[in-house]
């Protein structure tokens, strides 16, 4: 053992690049050896090095999560209108409100136990067992007492336990999705390779968490707990905040800013009548509650949780699971869509669409596993039985395989290699069954596929009792078996320089290759042997498989452009892969590619500028996806990430809108994410973002239906304080338009449809004001007209002598009825309301309007209704003239859509 093995600095947290070293100048690192370590030796390391697990982060009590989630200005607005109701008497009101108050409390307490949760997933993933090698004899033991220099020992089906670097392999394929992105199981060598070589391209590494889907290996672990990869991710999730989300961001300015609105004017209101008017504090005092009353929003929290929740049912309709409310709306907002490519953008199922045979290139049809799909020729589709050439190597692909194609509920699947079960795909679509082929041409013997040699062989014979040895496998390594070639007119010399440019060819396509050549000829001794597969064979073809972009996933890209959000696609997977990919989906054409190599040589200000001129990123790791979506929020952008895997969590935690697959994500991706996906199809992303958007779309409509009704209300109740005037409402009254009747009336805008358009605007800015110049016009305006309405007929009615009970009736029904006509007006921001969808489009603002014109009858001429508001009965003429009140309000306010629909300012109001 050496002295560094037994302290100082141990070998595993040193930057030692594994991948680099020789199996001896491992073990000599390590002072470990192929019989293992000595069970006393284990011991002292396990004491030194710690347990191979993930560090639990520590977490602050459930009371002080509970009590942070008061922490927020919402809350405060609804707790300071709750006070205020309660002062004055009104303590239903006031439960309203802290029950709202303490529901969204406890909703936020939940969501951030849930987002905690993620790295438990993670920590989950370890192993909680493994076969190591100790004191020269393999025993199975817990994975957390695995120490750097044991040798472990990995057969199919086994979860890797630590990361190792493997020393003897035999046919050894794992399932890196989950860290890498890479669609395939990667085939595992004990070669050592370059210092920069990608986390997928480490051939000779096994890494903690990962799966064994075939063969076996031994392995010497070199990083245990958060040394690993896994621990690193671990790492990065747990120094990872959840970025507040832009409506958040513009609901808290928005608040603030009308906080110290309602407060300056409450202020200057009390001094004005105190000081200059003379009324007693006592008076004034109650006349500034009102104020505060009319102009205190109650409604927008309860209204923005109804929209959102709203929200929420529509998305999961198509699909969309959300798991955080805001991310319903920030969906909306979002400028930039960094989308993993493996199942999301396509349909993770290998298929073949090209075949070089004699001469030809042949195109295959269909997408998917389903055999379904034609064979042409420069679109002219051809009989495969025209083509012996091309039904041979079809042959030869079904018989040479070991997956199989099942089908079960009109769904099919591939059991096995994906890539084989392609070729068996071919096969159906060509008319060539592996049922009907195996039991015309049993197979005899085969030699089965191992990364050593790269191919596989099997030995048949047909149904005339002739042999046949069919091989497929790596084009170079086939073409050296081969001596000829068949072409349409029979068997010739090998023509090496054109295969050599069609697999060229076809691999710049983004096509993974696979030759296939066959062998009229019987082993020795009827077994097969690796030298009967040494030379002397007849090319037939070269097959391109690719995992083919889904359909829906092409035209939702599409989408995403016209509605002005880049799609970037980051993935694991190799960059001419990913590039072809990208071609199809219109992501990144005629746009360089960018690997995870080159991301990682350039700085942080070169890769914000960077960040938007690329949008095809490959062989992208974990720290590479998160300083991508970092770098573009640097850069302003509001970005959704979607991943599946643990590689994608830390991108996903760190993203505006983090968007899991939910049929092949890991729990850890999920439990990072903002958005689930129950289809893992990209298409589902662009319609959320349609919903998100109709989501803010109502929340704007809805405020600016509910601010002129607050401005209304405290413009009334200012000017009779200004002009010495009898108040025209009293507080009891404001409480009852804002509650029974603002609140009421603004839900119906929560259930309003997408506008025309909506997915041809430009992204909103993520600076923007929840407020913009126009919409503070529109507040105004409207909210002039309605005290124009109100306080005109109460003077009037005063002027002709009619109580103040009456004057008052009339100001609260010409306030309702202002809000009922400009409810209809809110329907649209700038589009006429003056046709049948305006006005009828909507059942729920039709409903809205009926049960507040009962509550207004009721209000008017109910005996209870006398005694609580103090209102009284009107008759039919001073209904005409509410009614005027409100169609002045409804008039106007299209006379002034009609204006601005007419000039330059429409289309900036448009698109905010």
């Amino acid at each position: 053992m050496t002295e560094q093995s037994r302290g100082g600095t141990p070998p595993e947290a040193q930057q030692v690049d594994w991948h680099t070293m020789t199996q001896a100048e491992v073990e000599q690192a390590l002072s470990t050896q192929a019989k293992g370590l000595s069970t006393a030796e284990a011991a002292q390391r396990l004491t030194q090095y710690g347990p191979n697990r993930l560090a639990v982060a520590k977490k602050r009590s459930a009371w002080m999560r509970l009590l942070m989630q008061f922490h927020n200005i919402l809350l405060y607005v609804m707790m300071g209108s709750a006070v205020i109701t309660a002062f004055l008497g009104h303590w239903v009101d006031t439960g309203v409100l802290m029950t709202a108050v303490i529901i969204n409390a406890i909703l936020g307490f939940i969501q951030e136990g849930k987002a905690e949760s993620a790295l438990d997933a993670i920590r989950g993933m370890l192993s909680p067992h493994a076969i190591v090698v100790r004191d020269g004899r393999a025993q199975e033991i817990d994975a957390a007492n695995l120490v750097p220099g044991d040798v472990v020992q990995l057969v199919s089906g086994d979860r890797v336990p630590a990361d190792l670097r493997l020393i003897q392999v035999k046919e050894l394929r794992v399932e890196e999705a989950v860290l890498t992105g890479e669609s395939l199981p990667v085939e595992k060598g004990t070669e050592a390779v370059a210092a920069d070589a990608p986390l997928g391209d480490r051939h000779g590494m096994a890494y903690s968490g990962t799966v064994v889907v075939f063969g076996q290996a031994t392995g010497v672990v070199v990083h245990t707990g958060a040394r690993t990869e896994l621990g690193k991710i671990n790492q990065m999730l747990s120094g990872i905040e959840h970025m507040q989300t832009p409506l958040l961001r513009q609901v808290d300015s928005f608040a603030r800013l009308l906080a110290l609105v309602i407060l300056g004017l409450s202020a200057a209101t009390f001094v004005l009548g105190v000081w200059l008017r003379g009324h007693p504090p006592s008076e004034m005092f109650m006349m500034v509650v009102a104020l505060a009353a009319s102009a205190i929003p109650e409604g927008l929290p309860a209204i923005m949780t109804v929209t959102l929740a709203l929200g929420v049912q529509r998305m999961a309709r198509r699909h969309a699971i959300v798991r955080r409310l805001p991310a319903v709306e920030t969906l909306g907002s979002v400028t930039v869509v960094c989308s993993d490519k493996t199942g999301t953008l396509t349909r993770n199922e290998m298929t073949v669409q090209r075949v070089v045979c004699a001469g030809h290139a042949f195109n295959v049809g269909g997408v998917g596993y389903a055999p379904v799909g034609d064979v042409s020729i420069d679109g002219r589709i051809i009989d495969v039985a025209h083509y012996p050439a091309l039904a041979l190597a079809v042959r030869t692909g079904v018989l040479c395989n070991d997956a199989r194609l099942r089908v079960e509920d009109d769904l099919w699947r591939v059991e096995g290699d994906p890539t084989e079960g392609a070729l068996l795909v071919l096969g159906g679509k060509t008319g060539f069954t592996q049922e009907a082929g195996e039991l015309a041409w049993p197979r005899i013997d085969s030699i089965p596929f191992e990364s050593e040699h790269r191919f596989m062989a099997t030995y048949h014979r047909d149904a005339d009792g002739a042999p046949w040895i069919f091989v497929k496998g790596a084009p170079e390594v086939v073409l050296g078996m081969c001596a000829r070639q068949l072409n349409h007119d029979g068997e010739h010399p090998l023509d090496v320089d054109y295969w050599r440019r069609m697999a060229t060819d076809t691999a710049a396509q983004g096509l993974r290759l696979l030759a296939l050549a066959c062998k009229r000829e019987a082993p020795a001794d009827e077994r097969l042997r690796f030298g009967d597969v040494a030379e002397g064979y007849t090319l037939l073809a070269l097959v391109g498989i690719i995992d083919p972009p889904r359909e829906e996933a092409i035209a939702a890209v599409g989408e995403c452009h016209h509605a002005g959000i880049r799609v970037k696609m980051i993935t694991g997977d190799h960059v001419e892969t990913a590039r072809a990919i990208g071609a199809q989906l219109a992501i990144g054409v005629g746009k360089p590619a960018m690997t995870g190599a080159e991301v990682s040589l350039i700085s942080d200000a070169d890769l914000r500028r960077v960040v938007m001129e690329v949008d095809v990123f490959a062989r992208a790791s974990p720290e590479h996806k998160l300083r991508l979506v970092q770098a573009l929020q640097d850069d302003g952008q509001v970005v959704a990430m979607t991943g599946d895997g643990v590689n994608d969590a830390p991108a996903l935690k760190r993203a505006d809108v983090g968007v899991a697959m939910g049929m092949k994500g890991t729990e850890a991706a999920k439990e990072a994410s903002d958005v689930v996906l129950a289809n893992d199809n990209f298409a589902t992303i662009a319609a959320a973002v349609r919903e998100g958007r109709v989501v803010y779309d109502n929340l704007k409509k809805f405020i600016l239906f509910m601010l002129p009704t607050n401005g209304g209300e405290a413009l009334v109740v200012i000017a009779a304080i200004l002009f010495e005037l009898a108040l025209p409402l009293t507080a009891a009254q404001v409480l009852w338009i804002n509650l029974a009747t603002s609140s009421t009336l603004g839900l119906a805008l929560a259930f309003e449809p997408a506008e025309q358009g909506i997915m041809r605007r430009r992204p909103r800015p993520p600076g923007e004001p929840l407020l913009s110049g126009f919409f503070v016009w529109r507040v105004l305006m409207v909210s002039v007209l309605m005290m124009t309405g109100a306080l005109g007929l109460f003077l009037w009615e005063m002027q002709q002598g009619s109580s103040v009970e009456t004057a008052r009736t009339m100001a609260v029904n010409a306030v309702v009825m202002a809000e009922m006509f400009y409810l209809f007006n809110s329907r649209f921001i700038l589009a006429p309301v003056t046709s049948w969808r305006g006005l009828f489009g909507n059942r729920y603002v039709l409903w809205a309007v009926g049960v507040t014109v009962l509550l207004q009858l009721a209000f008017t001429h109910t005996a209870v209704m006398h005694g609580i508001f103090e209102s009284t009965h009107l008759t039919l003429l001073e209904w005409f003239k509410v009614l005027g009140a409100g169609l002045l309000v409804f008039l106007v306010a299209e006379l002034e859509k009609f204006v601005i629909r007419r000039t330059p300012l429409a289309s900036r109001v448009a698109q905010a």
